[in-house]
Protein backbone atom coordinates (compact mmCIF):
# COMPACT_ATOMS: atom_id res chain seq x y z
CA UNK A 1 0.00 0.00 0.00
CA UNK A 2 1.36 3.41 -0.96
CA UNK A 3 1.58 5.57 2.17
CA UNK A 4 1.79 9.33 1.69
CA UNK A 5 2.56 11.92 4.36
CA UNK A 6 0.36 14.99 4.31
CA UNK A 7 -0.95 17.37 6.97
CA UNK A 8 -3.10 20.52 6.84
CA UNK A 9 -0.21 22.61 8.14
CA UNK A 10 1.81 21.75 5.03
CA UNK A 11 -0.19 24.64 3.52
CA UNK A 12 1.27 27.68 5.24
CA UNK A 13 -0.36 31.07 4.53
CA UNK A 14 2.18 33.41 2.93
CA UNK A 15 1.95 36.93 1.47
CA UNK A 16 0.33 36.95 -2.01
CA UNK A 17 3.57 38.11 -3.65
CA UNK A 18 5.65 35.33 -2.11
CA UNK A 19 7.30 33.22 -4.80
CA UNK A 20 7.06 29.89 -2.99
CA UNK A 21 4.03 27.96 -4.40
CA UNK A 22 2.41 26.80 -1.16
CA UNK A 23 -0.86 26.02 -2.94
CA UNK A 24 0.68 22.93 -4.55
CA UNK A 25 0.64 21.20 -1.17
CA UNK A 26 -3.13 21.60 -1.03
CA UNK A 27 -3.94 20.90 -4.68
CA UNK A 28 -1.69 17.87 -5.26
CA UNK A 29 -3.43 15.48 -2.83
CA UNK A 30 -6.81 16.69 -4.08
CA UNK A 31 -5.80 15.94 -7.66
CA UNK A 32 -4.50 12.47 -6.78
CA UNK A 33 -7.71 11.68 -4.92
CA UNK A 34 -9.93 13.10 -7.67
CA UNK A 35 -8.33 11.07 -10.43
CA UNK A 36 -8.30 7.87 -8.35
CA UNK A 37 -4.53 7.47 -8.17
CA UNK A 38 -4.88 7.27 -4.39
CA UNK A 39 -7.65 6.81 -1.84
CA UNK A 40 -8.05 8.59 1.48
CA UNK A 41 -6.47 5.59 3.22
CA UNK A 42 -3.19 6.21 1.42
CA UNK A 43 -2.74 9.51 3.26
CA UNK A 44 -1.52 9.80 6.83
CA UNK A 45 -0.94 12.85 9.02
CA UNK A 46 2.42 12.95 10.80
CA UNK A 47 2.82 14.19 14.35
CA UNK A 48 5.49 16.79 15.22
CA UNK A 49 9.04 15.48 15.34
CA UNK A 50 10.68 14.82 18.72
CA UNK A 51 13.48 17.16 19.74
CA UNK A 52 15.99 14.39 20.41
CA UNK A 53 15.58 13.23 16.81
CA UNK A 54 16.16 16.75 15.46
CA UNK A 55 19.45 17.25 17.31
CA UNK A 56 20.94 14.08 15.88
CA UNK A 57 21.16 16.06 12.63
CA UNK A 58 21.06 19.74 13.59
CA UNK A 59 23.06 21.48 16.29
CA UNK A 60 21.30 22.05 19.57
CA UNK A 61 22.07 25.77 19.40
CA UNK A 62 20.48 26.16 15.97
CA UNK A 63 17.40 24.16 16.93
CA UNK A 64 16.87 26.10 20.16
CA UNK A 65 17.15 29.43 18.38
CA UNK A 66 14.83 28.27 15.60
CA UNK A 67 12.29 26.87 18.03
CA UNK A 68 12.31 30.06 20.10
CA UNK A 69 12.14 32.33 17.02
CA UNK A 70 15.56 33.77 17.84
CA UNK A 71 17.26 33.57 14.45
CA UNK A 72 18.95 36.78 13.39
CA UNK A 73 17.31 38.87 10.64
CA UNK A 74 20.07 37.75 8.27
CA UNK A 75 19.40 34.09 9.08
CA UNK A 76 15.68 34.59 8.52
CA UNK A 77 16.30 36.25 5.15
CA UNK A 78 18.42 33.30 4.05
CA UNK A 79 15.53 30.91 4.64
CA UNK A 80 13.18 32.93 2.42
CA UNK A 81 10.29 32.56 4.88
CA UNK A 82 8.93 34.86 7.60
CA UNK A 83 9.84 33.08 10.85
CA UNK A 84 6.70 32.17 12.82
CA UNK A 85 5.61 29.43 15.25
CA UNK A 86 3.43 28.02 12.46
CA UNK A 87 6.44 27.69 10.19
CA UNK A 88 8.46 25.84 12.83
CA UNK A 89 5.54 23.48 13.47
CA UNK A 90 5.25 22.87 9.74
CA UNK A 91 8.94 21.99 9.50
CA UNK A 92 8.88 19.47 12.32
CA UNK A 93 5.70 17.89 10.97
CA UNK A 94 7.22 17.50 7.50
CA UNK A 95 10.40 15.98 8.95
CA UNK A 96 8.41 13.47 11.02
CA UNK A 97 6.51 12.64 7.84
CA UNK A 98 9.73 11.61 6.14
CA UNK A 99 10.77 9.54 9.17
CA UNK A 100 7.38 7.81 9.10
CA UNK A 101 7.69 7.29 5.35
CA UNK A 102 11.03 5.57 5.87
CA UNK A 103 9.35 3.04 8.14
CA UNK A 104 6.50 2.53 5.68
CA UNK A 105 9.01 2.06 2.85
CA UNK A 106 10.64 -0.75 4.79
CA UNK A 107 7.22 -2.40 4.93
CA UNK A 108 5.81 -1.63 1.48
CA UNK A 109 8.86 -0.83 -0.65
CA UNK A 110 8.05 2.83 -1.22
CA UNK A 111 6.49 5.80 0.60
CA UNK A 112 6.18 9.46 -0.25
CA UNK A 113 6.01 12.85 1.43
CA UNK A 114 3.95 15.54 -0.32
CA UNK A 115 6.38 18.08 1.15
CA UNK A 116 9.99 17.67 2.25
CA UNK A 117 13.14 17.43 0.22
CA UNK A 118 14.52 20.32 2.29
CA UNK A 119 18.07 19.77 1.12
CA UNK A 120 19.36 23.32 1.70
CA UNK A 121 19.18 23.01 5.49
CA UNK A 122 22.64 22.59 7.05
CA UNK A 123 23.55 21.28 10.48
CA UNK A 124 23.54 24.82 11.90
CA UNK A 125 21.46 26.97 9.56
CA UNK A 126 18.65 27.08 7.05
CA UNK A 127 18.47 28.62 3.61
CA UNK A 128 16.53 28.41 0.35
CA UNK A 129 13.09 27.63 1.85
CA UNK A 130 14.62 24.88 4.02
CA UNK A 131 14.94 25.06 7.82
CA UNK A 132 15.30 21.40 8.84
CA UNK A 133 16.71 18.74 6.54
CA UNK A 134 14.04 16.04 6.48
CA UNK A 135 16.07 13.61 4.37
CA UNK A 136 19.09 13.84 6.68
CA UNK A 137 16.92 13.52 9.79
CA UNK A 138 15.22 10.39 8.44
CA UNK A 139 18.53 8.90 7.29
CA UNK A 140 20.04 9.40 10.73
CA UNK A 141 16.96 7.82 12.28
CA UNK A 142 17.29 4.68 10.15
CA UNK A 143 20.99 4.39 10.90
CA UNK A 144 20.54 4.96 14.64
CA UNK A 145 17.77 2.38 14.78
CA UNK A 146 19.90 -0.06 12.75
CA UNK A 147 17.20 -0.29 10.09
CA UNK A 148 19.67 0.62 7.34
CA UNK A 149 23.42 0.33 6.96
CA UNK A 150 24.14 2.12 3.68
CA UNK A 151 21.92 4.89 2.37
CA UNK A 152 21.95 6.48 -1.08
CA UNK A 153 20.53 9.99 -1.48
CA UNK A 154 19.44 10.59 -5.07
CA UNK A 155 18.90 14.34 -5.29
CA UNK A 156 17.47 15.37 -8.66
CA UNK A 157 16.21 18.83 -7.78
CA UNK A 158 17.63 21.47 -10.13
CA UNK A 159 19.46 22.99 -7.15
CA UNK A 160 22.38 21.17 -5.54
CA UNK A 161 21.62 19.41 -2.26
CA UNK A 162 24.22 21.50 -0.47
CA UNK A 163 22.86 21.08 3.05
CA UNK A 164 22.65 17.31 2.72
CA UNK A 165 26.19 17.20 1.37
CA UNK A 166 27.47 19.21 4.36
CA UNK A 167 25.61 17.11 6.91
CA UNK A 168 26.99 13.82 5.61
CA UNK A 169 30.48 14.98 4.71
CA UNK A 170 32.85 12.29 5.99
CA UNK A 171 30.03 9.87 6.88
CA UNK A 172 30.55 6.80 4.70
CA UNK A 173 27.18 5.35 5.76
CA UNK A 174 25.41 7.85 3.48
CA UNK A 175 26.35 8.44 -0.16
CA UNK A 176 25.10 11.78 -1.49
CA UNK A 177 24.43 12.03 -5.23
CA UNK A 178 23.25 15.38 -6.59
CA UNK A 179 22.52 16.02 -10.28
CA UNK A 180 21.67 19.68 -10.69
CA UNK A 181 22.04 22.81 -12.78
CA UNK A 182 25.70 23.85 -12.73
CA UNK A 183 24.85 27.54 -13.06
CA UNK A 184 22.01 27.60 -10.59
CA UNK A 185 21.59 28.24 -6.87
CA UNK A 186 23.55 27.84 -4.67
CA UNK A 187 26.37 29.95 -6.04
CA UNK A 188 28.82 28.15 -3.75
CA UNK A 189 28.37 24.41 -4.09
CA UNK A 190 29.22 21.97 -1.32
CA UNK A 191 30.96 18.71 -2.20
CA UNK A 192 28.64 15.71 -2.46
CA UNK A 193 30.00 12.20 -2.86
CA UNK A 194 28.98 12.57 -6.50
CA UNK A 195 28.02 15.89 -8.07
CA UNK A 196 26.93 16.23 -11.68
CA UNK A 197 26.52 19.85 -12.73
CA UNK A 198 24.38 20.07 -15.86
CA UNK A 199 24.77 22.89 -18.41
CA UNK A 200 21.90 25.30 -19.04
CA UNK A 201 19.26 24.03 -21.50
CA UNK A 202 20.05 20.35 -20.88
CA UNK A 203 17.41 18.36 -22.80
CA UNK A 204 15.59 15.10 -22.08
CA UNK A 205 17.97 12.82 -23.94
CA UNK A 206 21.16 14.02 -22.28
CA UNK A 207 19.53 14.28 -18.87
CA UNK A 208 18.06 10.77 -18.87
CA UNK A 209 21.16 9.07 -20.29
CA UNK A 210 23.34 10.80 -17.70
CA UNK A 211 21.03 9.83 -14.86
CA UNK A 212 20.58 6.21 -15.89
CA UNK A 213 24.25 5.45 -16.39
CA UNK A 214 25.30 7.09 -13.13
CA UNK A 215 22.49 5.59 -11.08
CA UNK A 216 23.26 2.10 -12.35
CA UNK A 217 26.92 2.57 -11.48
CA UNK A 218 26.05 3.79 -7.99
CA UNK A 219 23.73 0.90 -7.26
CA UNK A 220 26.52 -1.48 -8.16
CA UNK A 221 29.34 0.34 -6.35
CA UNK A 222 27.56 1.73 -3.28
CA UNK A 223 25.26 -1.28 -2.70
CA UNK A 224 22.68 0.78 -0.76
CA UNK A 225 19.98 -0.83 1.33
CA UNK A 226 17.83 2.34 1.34
CA UNK A 227 17.25 5.26 -1.05
CA UNK A 228 16.02 8.78 -0.38
CA UNK A 229 14.83 10.42 -3.62
CA UNK A 230 14.56 14.21 -3.82
CA UNK A 231 12.20 14.52 -6.77
CA UNK A 232 12.01 18.26 -7.38
CA UNK A 233 10.26 19.23 -10.61
CA UNK A 234 12.17 22.48 -11.08
CA UNK A 235 14.12 20.71 -13.85
CA UNK A 236 11.15 21.46 -16.15
CA UNK A 237 11.62 23.67 -19.19
CA UNK A 238 8.69 25.75 -17.88
CA UNK A 239 10.35 26.45 -14.52
CA UNK A 240 11.17 30.12 -13.97
CA UNK A 241 14.20 29.29 -11.79
CA UNK A 242 15.44 26.08 -13.39
CA UNK A 243 17.43 26.94 -16.56
CA UNK A 244 17.14 23.35 -17.85
CA UNK A 245 15.03 22.16 -20.80
CA UNK A 246 13.55 18.91 -19.53
CA UNK A 247 9.96 18.34 -20.67
CA UNK A 248 7.19 17.04 -18.46
CA UNK A 249 7.51 13.66 -20.15
CA UNK A 250 11.25 13.74 -19.54
CA UNK A 251 10.64 14.46 -15.88
CA UNK A 252 8.25 11.51 -15.76
CA UNK A 253 10.87 9.26 -17.33
CA UNK A 254 13.38 10.47 -14.74
CA UNK A 255 11.07 9.31 -11.96
CA UNK A 256 10.46 6.01 -13.75
CA UNK A 257 14.21 5.34 -13.92
CA UNK A 258 14.69 5.90 -10.19
CA UNK A 259 11.56 4.11 -9.01
CA UNK A 260 12.10 1.14 -11.33
CA UNK A 261 15.71 0.77 -10.20
CA UNK A 262 14.62 0.71 -6.56
CA UNK A 263 11.88 -1.84 -7.25
CA UNK A 264 14.05 -4.14 -9.35
CA UNK A 265 16.87 -4.07 -6.82
CA UNK A 266 14.48 -4.46 -3.86
CA UNK A 267 15.72 -1.27 -2.19
CA UNK A 268 13.15 0.62 -0.09
CA UNK A 269 12.69 4.20 -1.30
CA UNK A 270 11.23 7.40 0.13
CA UNK A 271 10.44 10.27 -2.22
CA UNK A 272 10.24 13.86 -1.00
CA UNK A 273 8.79 16.37 -3.43
CA UNK A 274 11.33 19.20 -3.47
CA UNK A 275 11.01 22.30 -5.64
CA UNK A 276 8.91 23.42 -8.58
CA UNK A 277 8.42 27.03 -9.69
CA UNK A 278 6.68 26.99 -13.07
CA UNK A 279 4.42 30.04 -13.53
CA UNK A 280 1.50 27.78 -14.47
CA UNK A 281 0.61 25.76 -11.37
CA UNK A 282 -0.78 22.99 -13.58
CA UNK A 283 2.74 22.21 -14.82
CA UNK A 284 3.93 21.75 -11.23
CA UNK A 285 0.98 19.63 -10.14
CA UNK A 286 1.09 17.35 -13.19
CA UNK A 287 4.82 16.76 -12.88
CA UNK A 288 4.55 15.95 -9.17
CA UNK A 289 1.44 13.80 -9.74
CA UNK A 290 3.37 11.70 -12.23
CA UNK A 291 5.72 10.63 -9.45
CA UNK A 292 2.79 9.21 -7.47
CA UNK A 293 1.17 7.64 -10.52
CA UNK A 294 4.41 5.84 -11.32
CA UNK A 295 4.87 4.69 -7.72
CA UNK A 296 1.45 3.05 -7.81
CA UNK A 297 2.12 1.50 -11.22
CA UNK A 298 5.63 0.20 -10.47
CA UNK A 299 5.27 -0.95 -6.85
CA UNK A 300 1.62 -1.97 -6.56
Amino acid sequence: MLKIAWAPNYVLPLPPNHRFPMSKYEILPQQLLYEGTIQAGNLFEPKPLAEDTIIKTHTRDYWQRLKNLQLTPKEVRRTGFPLTPELVNREITIAQGTVDCALFALEFGVAMNIAGGTHHAFTNRGEGFCLLNDIAIAAHYLLDQQKAKKILVVDLDVHQGNGTAEIFRGDDRVFTFSMHGANNYPLHKEVSDLDIGLPDHTNDSFYLKTLESNLNNLLESVQPDFIFFQSGVDILDTDKLGKLSVTREGCKQRDKIVLTAAKQNKIPLVASMGGGYSPNLRDIIEAHANTYRLAQEIFF
